[in-house]
């Protein structure tokens, strides 16, 4: 695996979530739960053999894209996913706040 390989992020909706690759295997993940008009990212991974390199910024970049375009709202449970949008003004017309109901539908989703 070279370092000069360009990441490629792909949306899996029936496994509900965002994949990274590199060179052709997958890397990481984005997990989410729909709800309604509601996309909530509840977890974030980049394998430890790929950490450093800025692949899980460039993965929630493009999920968090792509839920914007498809005109869902963006709930970010996740940790990860929260602080990248605190710092990132490229979807924060699309971002909603967590509220304990959106816990509450991730938590009966991942029974």
């Amino acid at each position: 695996m070279s370092d000069n390989e360009e990441p490629v992020v792909t949306h899996e909706p029936g496994r509900s979530r965002f994949e990274i690759a590199l060179g052709g295997p997958r890397v990481g993940l984005a997990a989410y739960v729909d709800d309604g008009d509601r996309r909530i990212f509840h977890h974030t991974e980049i394998d430890d053999a790929y950490g450093g390199r800025g692949l899980a910024s460039t993965l929630v970049r493009g999920a968090l894209t792509a839920t914007r375009d498809a005109g869902l709202r963006i709930v970010p449970v996740c940790p990860y996913v929260r602080r990248w949008v605190g710092s990132h003004d490229d979807v924060a017309d699309a971002v909603d706040r967590v509220t304990p109901d959106a816990i509450a539908t991730v938590e009966q989703a991942l029974r």
